[in-house]
């Protein structure tokens, strides 16, 4: 079975010149078959058509500049009077000046003036069908900058200059078709980009919607709307939208009912243990009593992980300095350093309480903690160090399972029950950012988190 591979370089450097957006894409779709048919259109034209047609002009130039050398040849020097009557007529009737210069000789070479492709090969075409008709020496002077072409013939007894207009030579059709061409063309593509632009707006209404449900926000007035598989797309994330949300909603409500539940039979307990007095036994047991209240807190905790909390522009300095500050009451040593200007869209409670739990975490097991942040245009990057034992690299990503805890590099003496770190993945999660952890160069562990602008 023979597997497909794609060469790396061929494909990185198709996508280079690939558009980036829906919209440039479908423009690209659109203008590349219309550029192709207008190129192959335009070749076949003048490749059959434009020659043909100068075929035939310089044909019937040549031709009458054969029955006006003919004439002259003739009637030249029996009657001259009949000889200019007949040059009258041709430049009335044919626009073919011409003129006889009895004892004149030709001189000089042919000489074609600065032409384009198209006129040197209306020269070469005027020239073969001089040569076959004329039979005879003769100059041909073409001054394209002017659109004139002069022929002298030379004859037995002189030299018959004939001077005819260059547009005789040239079929103004081929324009006209060119220019219908392409300015029926432009209008079409111009009515095909507004029509596009108007099929591709729902798709970024929905890409925006999209984005804003991912960071945690509001998806506010989106609405179904545009072709039939974007509205059913457009639909199933509303759907999708409102699953979610229902879901957190049990689910806070359930734990948070439990929650509510355990803590009456805990003070009724409290208060039973308090009325026995002192024992071995009595401390025991309110020292379980303390652990299940603990652990309720941690529940209540991590159900209100999302919340009702709605996002708001934050200085994002002062918050940090708030969780440095209750660290810090706490008896953790934390350095802190950040940037200037850090206000960003976030729910301020849910990112202190997701700081806090990760600093009061590495303050646990650490002697030192540093809190750096800085922000860039696309996003806000926190990084938590601590010179801690840390924890073994494939332990990173089950510590952020709920309730579970490294018991080899985390004395379970200190408390918790395993929420800590679920939390703060739950609150980055909700901004629609990244946590990961590595190794601290400080010696112990890392904490990373992104949050996009």
């Amino acid at each position: 079975m023979s597997v497909y591979s794609q060469d790396p370089k061929t494909g990185l450097s198709i996508k280079t010149f690939l558009p980036r957006t829906l919209f440039g894409r479908s423009l690209m779709i659109l203008i590349t078959p219309v550029l192709l048919i207008q190129i192959v259109t335009s070749y076949i034209f003048f490749d059959r058509h434009w020659s043909k047609m100068t075929t035939r002009l310089a044909y019937a130039a040549a031709g009458e500049i054969a029955a006006i050398t003919r004439m002259t040849e003739e009637q030249g020097a029996d009657d001259p009077a009949a000889l200019q009557e007949f040059y009258g007529y041709m430049a009335r009737n044919l626009d073919l000046q011409a003129d006889y210069a009895p004892g004149k000789t030709l001189g000089e070479e042919q000489k074609i003036g600065r032409a384009d492709p198209w006129s040197s090969e209306v020269a070469q075409t005027l020239r073969a069908e001089l040569q076959e008709k004329l039979r005879q020496p003769f100059l041909l002077d073409i001054d394209f900058d002017e659109k004139w072409i002069h022929v002298a013939v030379q004859l037995e007894e002189g030299v018959l200059n004939v001077t005819f207009p260059g547009r005789r030579l040239f079929s103004s059709s081929g324009y006209i078709f060119l220019l219908w061409m392409f300015g029926i063309s432009l209008i079409l593509l111009i009515v095909a980009i507004l029509f596009m632009r108007n099929q591709i707006r729902p798709i970024r209404k929905l890409a925006i919607a999209a984005e804003r449900f991912g960071k945690g926000r509001d998806v506010i007035a989106f609405r179904p709307s545009g072709a039939r598989e974007v509205r059913q797309a457009s639909q199933a994330f509303l759907d999708m939208h409102t699953r979610i949300r229902r879901q957190i909603d049990q689910r806070t409500a359930m734990l948070a009912g439990v929650s509510h539940d355990l803590r009456t039979p805990l003070t009724r307990l409290k208060l039973q243990l308090e009325m026995l007095g002192d024992s071995p036994d009595v401390d025991a047991m309110k020292t379980d009593i303390q652990a299940m209240e603990r652990m309720i807190e941690g529940y209540i905790e991590f159900v209100r992980g999302e919340g009702d909390e709605a996002p708001r522009y934050t200085d994002m300095n002062a918050l940090l300095e708030d969780v440095v500050a209750a660290a810090r009451r706490q008896g953790v040593e934390v350095q802190m350093q950040a940037g200037e200007a850090m206000n960003i869209m976030v729910r301020p409670l849910a990112m202190e309480r997701c700081l806090s739990n990760l600093v009061g975490n590495a303050g646990k097991y650490a002697r030192h903690v540093w809190l750096s942040a800085a922000m860039d245009e696309k996003k806000l990057s926190i990084t938590i160090d601590d010179d801690g034992p840390g924890i073994p690299e494939d332990h990173f990503e089950d510590v952020f399972r709920p309730f579970y805890r490294v018991d080899s590099s985390r004395n379970t003496a200190t408390g918790g029950v395993g929420l800590g770190m679920p939390i703060a993945r739950e609150v980055v999660h909700s901004h629609g950012g990244k946590i990961w952890l590595e190794k601290s160069e400080r010696g112990g562990l890392r904490v990373r988190i992104t949050i996009p602008l």
